[in-house]
């Protein structure tokens, strides 16, 4: 019988379920999808190589706990630091510095390693988190639109484009947040 590791069950579990993350993600980091096993999960993550199936049926199982782990992490610091302000432009601020961060603290990118790979059922589960942060981007937006500081004719093209620009590239963060902040400032009549 496997020896528990923390003062509860629930709280073991929820320590092998970090360390079977932070294994699938540092295997991520140096393969593909497709050239990660469950065994190589498990070694990574020193449980036994069956263990590791009582925690997840399969490898697409892990990457969908793993995408809904990261994106709960990643909202909830996200809704903290916007709960600190209220002008929907410092808003939008938050949001994008937080978005430049996330490509340093979270596994954002996973998306175009997986299309394709996963089942639809999976791709869908992993959309349905990139949905929630799409919607926390389409709320400021709106809040701004209604507040008449941000110009959004288009909301859907509007979000493509501030993603787009969050994209990772060498830039430097003060510069895309001044670039989409200026994009989306309703243009002033008085010039």
């Amino acid at each position: 019988m496997p020896k528990i590791s923390a003062q509860t069950v629930a709280e073991h579990r929820d320590q092998v379920r970090r360390r079977i993350f932070e294994a699938f993600a540092t295997l991520l980091a140096e393969r593909s999808f497709d050239a990660v096993t469950m065994a190589q999960i498990a070694a990574r993550a020193d449980i036994g190589r069956t263990a590791i199936y009582h925690h997840f049926p399969d490898k697409e199982a892990v990457v969908v706990a793993f995408a809904s782990d990261e994106t709960e992490r990643y909202l909830n610091d996200l809704r903290a630091e916007l709960d600190r302000v209220t002008d929907p432009v410092d808003r939008m601020a938050v949001y994008i510095r937080h978005q430049l961060r996330a490509g340093e603290q979270f596994h954002m990118g996973l998306g175009m390693q997986l299309v394709g790979v996963l089942s639809r059922q999976a791709a869908q589960e992993i959309r349905e988190h990139v949905v929630a942060v799409e919607d926390v981007l389409r709320e400021l937006l709106e809040a701004g639109a209604r507040a008449s500081v941000f110009d959004v004719p288009d909301l859907a093209a509007t979000m493509s484009l501030v993603h787009a620009c969050l994209a990772p590239r060498d830039v430097a963060p003060d510069q895309v947040e001044r670039f989409i902040l200026r994009a989306l400032a309703i243009p002033r009549t008085d010039a």
